[in-house]
C-alpha cells in the first residue's frame, strides 16, 4: 500500500513542522486526539508535498470536511482551482498571540 505509506510520511513531517492546532478554528490537539488533526493540501494536489510543508495546513476533521465541501459548492466548473489567497491568506499562527495573552492574564 504505497499511497498509505506516502500519506503517513507527509503527515509525520507536517506534525513535526506545525503546532498541533487547527489552522482554521484554532482548536488544540494532544496525543489522545491527534488522529482528529488532518493534513490539508492547500492546492488540493496530494502529490505536491514540498519538504518545507508550504502546501499543507493542519485542520481538524470538521474544518477539513468544511473546506472540501466549500470548494465543491463554490465552483464545480472545469476551470483552474479556486484561489483563496485574496480572501483568506494562510496564517497558521494568527491567533497564537491572543491565546498567550489570555493565558497570562488569568
Amino acid at each position: 500500500m504505497v499511497q498509505g505509506n506516502h500519506e503517513q510520511s507527509y503527515r509525520v513531517r507536517a506534525l513535526k513542522l506545525f503546532p498541533w492546532i487547527c489552522a482554521h478554528c484554532g482548536r488544540e490537539f494532544d496525543g489522545k486526539k491527534l488522529s482528529q488533526l488532518t493534513v490539508h493540501h492547500k492546492d488540493h494536489n496530494h502529490h505536491n508535498n514540498p519538504p518545507d510543508g508550504s502546501n499543507w495546513e493542519l485542520l481538524c476533521l470538521y474544518c477539513h470536511d468544511n473546506e472540501h465541501q466549500r470548494d465543491q459548492v463554490g465552483g464545480e466548473s472545469n476551470n483552474s482551482p479556486p484561489s483563496r489567497e485574496p480572501e483568506r491568506p494562510f496564517t497558521p499562527f494568527a491567533q497564537l498571540a491572543n491565546r498567550f495573552k489570555r493565558n497570562t492574564a488569568a
